[in-house]
């Protein structure tokens, strides 16, 4: 296999811890390399049992999971993570298996890259879920959002319908906070797209709709009834109801 091409100049912060979950050690040596050039720490793991221990630790920004693992497979893997932590997570797939990419957007992956690929786009895309995840609330961002019983605190990253904490991704929280800011507006796929995924929209990338998708069985129905969330044919989605916005924390 050759060799990676040398890294871009990385981040300025301290090294960010990743984790690698997959079973081919060449790979993973070479992915560490790389990363590393890019001020990233990075630990790796050969098998789905040994991958969940060290995510569900807890010590991790992000986690790069392969699909196709021995033991637990990947998409077990992120079903496990899920119930019990929140961090980012990029599935890598076969690059001709849609299923696989379907599956673990609908199960909380927060994005995924087909095999085989450019370590360059693999480094973007931690970038831009880690930009989304751990970004400074700047002063404009910092505002409480309402939309009736559904409450988005940009501070803390919670969001709360009718007082009850949503267990939300970080690309969810970001399509959630795109639509509560327009709210009883259309956004488009193109804007939730850059919001949440930090990357244009294609016509056949169908990230944004399953993501939206997750959103809606998350938020359930509205008190009146119905959807909350709302497809607008060939333009986007429209989150009903009318936003306000408030400061301080939603505690």
């Amino acid at each position: 296999m050759a060799g990676f091409p040398n890294a871009s100049p990385g981040p300025s912060s301290a090294r960010t811890r990743l984790l690698v979950v997959d079973d081919d050690v060449e790979l993973c040596e070479l992915l560490a390399e790389f990363l590393a050039g890019e001020s990233y720490a990075v630990e790796v793991a050969h098998d789905g049992e040994r991958g969940l221990e060290r995510a569900l630790a807890g010590e991790h920004a992000l986690v790069v999971l392969d699909v196709m693992l021995p033991g637990l497979s990947g998409l077990e893997v992120l079903r496990r993570l899920r119930s019990r932590r929140s961090t980012p997570v990029l599935m890598l797939t076969a690059r001709d298996e849609d299923v696989d990419r379907i599956v673990g957007l609908e199960m909380g992956a927060d994005d995924y890259l087909p095999k085989p690929f450019n370590p360059r786009e693999l480094a973007a895309r931690i970038r831009a879920i880690l930009r989304r995840s751990e970004q400074a609330t700047a002063a404009g961002e910092a505002r409480v959002i309402v939309v009736g019983d559904l409450t988005l605190d940009p501070a803390t990253r919670e969001v709360r319908r009718g007082g009850r904490v949503l267990q939300l991704t970080s690309v969810e929280f970001e399509m959630l906070a795109a639509l509560m800011r327009h709210a009883g507006q259309v956004v488009s796929r193109a804007t939730l797209s850059q919001a949440a995924l930090g990357r244009d929209h294609q016509p056949l990338d169908r990230s944004v709709d399953l993501h939206v998708s997750h959103v809606r069985r998350k938020l359930g129905t509205a008190p009146g009834g119905g959807e909350r969330i709302k497809t607008v044919r060939s333009s986007g989605y429209l989150l009903s109801g009318r936003a306000s916005e408030s400061a301080g924390g939603v505690g």
